[in-house]
């Protein structure tokens, strides 16, 4: 499908192309037409200023740019009126005919609305989440999770090939120290009086699942024999990823692949990784360790690939696994949502890829920060190192799926989230949630109530739709095919809830200002119009919670 924007800046290319050929202007490249919605609303429906970016190289006013581009554009059947402001912007009235004609043109075709093809089917990869397999999901996985999730979602839509994935960290110390703790939770579970390990996993995830072990499995772990404590870990790994995959599921996500990192060292990809990195001459032995020269592609220091113990870093195996990504499985584009904490990682991971010939551009790391909860008056930062920990299905027992995807989308990634408990709970149009999710409730209330009437739209008249708040209502849904380019090519997935609510807004305008089924039988024609916008808003507002990974109640 494709965008108002789109359809603008292919309209200003021809004009500037006519005026060239009736010399009125030079020939220059244009470039980026610079179509965007005006912040003033009085300002018309969209704008450019190019004219500004064009004054230079043409040696002409913007102004006189302006208006000879005008000038062609006012040929545009898609335009009402285009308006030349100073000191050169172009203002673009669209087309009552026209944006009637789009709810018809939806309607006809309701799958492809909202579908783009930015991405030309390019294959991209969105991993996210990827906590280690020592624990139950918690709270601060959660933000990074739905972001990831939406991300992928919105991609797939602006037509690209998308694989969510988990990264199981399934070898390396985190194991070892989990077997450990697991081991003596075990033992604590058959009536032992054993003591924990000095740096055991805190909390009741090893517990449980040492309990679960216990009554569930039939084999009885001898715990002086290597093999059977070797078992006994895989089973405890093997519990621990089921409880996270529920956690996941409560938040409907469903990853494509989940990717083990043992496989890396047991398929020789690891190996095989260190040994090109070596021969870049890159790498260098010092101390009895083996070191990644990042220092020599200008970042601050060296980093340890290899321990003088022998045992890789979690630093060497990253570049393995992203070396799998992009030379084994040929991704176009890899994005890694991680916390803000590891920010430090992110220049070093880039240099590495470089090193092995992989494009760093390529690699594009979402850095997620910090949520604080807020209830009544307290606000709390909840850390795993600090302890004060809830279970991410916790707080999704709470709250809701809808509300917890919703809120810890709102924000922009790179800022801080105050997350209102209160707020997200609240059965009121100050939830946002409660809002969006009542207007598509509202819409499913009005096309049953058609239905009882036995009142058939589809021959409805778009042409009769002139009421501000219709037109408002028509130019707003027309908006989401460009929110999914804008968040396929930025990211920022918060603009997505944003829309929602405008949407929402508009559609509750129009109810409040425009009777949708009249008792009157000479309104019949003027419902079906309505009542086509309705439908129009509907499929809009359908694919905003999907992408948003949401519910769509039909009833509140």
């Amino acid at each position: 499908m494709t965008t108002i924007p789109e359809i603008l800046s292919a309209s200003i290319q021809k004009a500037f192309e006519e005026a060239q050929q009736d010399n009125l202007i030079p020939a220059a490249e244009i470039g980026d037409t610079a179509v965007e919605r005006p912040q003033n609303p009085e300002h018309g429906d969209y704008a450019s200023s190019l004219p500004l970016k064009l004054a230079k190289p043409l040696k002409k006013s913007p102004i006189e740019i302006a208006n000879v581009l005008a000038k062609y554009l006012k040929k545009n059947t898609l335009l009402e009126d285009v308006v030349v402001a100073n000191p050169g912007f172009l203002n673009f009235v669209l087309s009552r005919k026209w944006l009637q004609d789009q709810v018809d043109q939806m309607l006809s075709d309701p799958k492809s609305y909202g579908v783009t093809n930015a991405g030309k089917g390019k294959k991209i990869q969105v991993e996210y989440i990827s906590a280690n397999p020592t624990g139950r999901l918690h709270v601060a996985h959660a933000r990074g999770a739905v972001i990831g999730s939406t991300l992928a979602n919105v991609l797939k839509s602006a037509g690209f090939e998308v694989e969510q994935e988990y990264y199981l960290n399934d070898a390396g110390a985190q194991i070892d120290k989990f077997n450990r703790s697991l081991v003596a939770r075990y033992m604590q579970s058959l009536g032992n009086d054993v003591e924990l390990p000095e740096d055991s996993y805190p909390g009741e995830d090893v517990v449980v699942v040492a309990e679960k072990i216990r009554d569930l499995d039939s084999a009885n772990y001898d715990t002086d024999d290597p093999g059977a404590l070797s078992d006994l870990g895989k089973a405890g790994i093997r519990l621990m990823i089921e409880g996270i995959k529920e956690d996941i599921e409560s938040l409907h996500i469903d990853f494509d692949n989940w990717f083990s990192e043992k496989s890396l060292f047991e398929d020789g990809q690891f190996e095989k990784c260190i040994g090109l990195l070596k021969k870049t001459g890159y790498v260098a032995d010092k101390d009895g360790a083996t070191w990644l020269l990042n220092s020599n592609l200008g970042e601050e220091k060296d980093n340890v690939l290899i321990r003088n113990n022998g045992t890789p870093t979690y630093f060497s195996t990253d570049i393995a696994y992203h070396y799998n990504k992009f030379i084994h499985r040929k991704f176009d584009t890899v994005i890694d949502v991680w916390g803000a904490d590891h920010q430090g990682q992110v220049p070093r991971l880039k240099s590495a890829m470089k090193m092995l010939g992989c494009d760093p551009d390529n690699l594009e790391i979402i850095l997620v920060q910090m949520v604080r909860f807020k209830k009544g008056e307290t606000t709390e930062k909840l850390s795993k190192r600090e302890g004060n920990v809830v279970p991410l299905i916790e707080l999704v027992n709470e709250i809701g799926t809808d509300a917890c995807r919703f809120m810890f989308l709102s924000r922009a990634h790179e800022t801080q989230l105050d997350f209102d408990l209160d707020l997200a709970k609240s059965q009121s149009s100050e939830n946002p949630v409660y809002y969006i999710q009542y207007g598509h409730a509202r819409i499913c209330s009005i096309l049953d109530l058609a239905v009882e009437k036995k009142i058939n739209y589809s021959n409805g008249s778009v042409s009769i739709l002139n009421h501000e708040s219709e037109i408002q209502l028509i130019n707003k849904i027309l908006e989401l095919p460009s929110i999914i380019n804008a968040i396929a090519d930025t990211y920022e997935v918060h603009h997505l809830p944003h829309y929602s609510l405008e949407l929402a807004t508009a559609f509750h305008n129009f109810y409040q200002n425009c009777r949708v089924i009249s008792e009157n039988e000479k309104d019949l024609g003027l419902s079906k119009a309505r009542l086509k916008l309705c439908a129009a808003t509907k499929l809009t507002l359908v694919n905003c919670l999907e992408l948003m990974g949401m519910s769509k109640p039909e009833k509140m």
